[in-house]
């Protein structure tokens, strides 16, 4: 069996594959600080929980945005499964072509996804990340990587508005009942997720246009993705596991 791990800045995120079917996946979050027995203890249970035998574990492989708290995670997986962990980066074949600047800057996360919406659902397509950061990145029919827009994700704004306004409460993420608030709290979310829907669909039918590509396919991943999904016409495909998909396709592509 192999374990995929997609580190993130506000959570972690396991499947483990069972040959090519995904027989479970779990959350937890990244900022909770953890030793190497944290680590590897709390993944050892979440398997047993789901009746997986961790002696079946062979590999591993790691897609990481949080730098600082790979060492105990890698060593909690080394010292409890008893594998070294692939770490998505240079070097590994990932069948996608970055022409972008700087190539060694784009994040791990970015590649995966690309990699995974290519494979599985076919090129050119946007693929349209809501975590932290709202991430929209282009792969082309012929599967290069060659163009991205980072904007801060739905949280990062609900967070900037209770924090930057004195006045102004924390609030749940959800689409109110109306546009046409009446109080403070609906008001917010009006203008928090109805603003977030225009911003996705102005920036995909942009891309489309600068492209000269009005079919290409936009591809959504991500823990808040769900909700613009459904408000919206403008996203193909909703894939929650997109990423841990595209690091068994990397895997694959890797392994010996």
């Amino acid at each position: 069996m192999l374990l995929v791990i997609d580190i993130g800045n506000t959570n972690i995120v396991l499947g483990a594959y069972k040959n090519d079917e995904l027989v479970a996946s779990w959350r937890m979050t990244t900022k909770t600080p953890r030793t190497s027995d944290e680590y590897g203890l709390f993944m050892y249970s979440l398997l047993t929980h789901k009746n997986i035998n961790v002696d079946d574990i062979k590999d591993v492989i790691i897609a990481s945005v949080v730098p600082n708290i790979m060492y105990s995670l890698v060593n909690g997986i080394i010292k409890y499964f008893h594998t070294k962990p692939i770490i998505v980066g240079p070097g590994l074949k990932t069948g996608i072509n970055i022409r972008t600047d700087n190539p060694k800057e784009v994040g791990a996360d970015r590649i995966v996804n690309i990699v995974s919406a290519y494979y599985t659902y076919g090129g050119p397509a946007i693929v349209i990340d809501f975590g932290t950061a709202t991430t929209y990145d282009i792969v082309t029919e012929d599967g290069v990587f060659n163009a991205a827009i980072t904007s801060p994700g739905i949280k990062i704004s609900a967070n900037a508005l209770g924090k930057m306004a004195a006045k102004l409460p924390e609030i749940e993420i959800k689409k109110p009942e109306s546009i046409l608030a009446k109080n403070t709290i609906t008001s917010m979310q009006a203008g928090l997720i109805y603003g977030y829907i225009g911003q996705v669909e102005y920036i995909v039918t942009k891309v489309k246009e600068e492209m000269n590509l009005p079919d290409m396919k936009v591809v959504a991943t991500g823990g808040l993705a769900k909700i613009i999904f459904s408000e919206t016409d403008k996203i193909d495909i909703y894939d929650p596991m997109l990423t841990l998909k595209g690091l068994k396709i990397i895997y694959d592509k890797n392994k010996k």
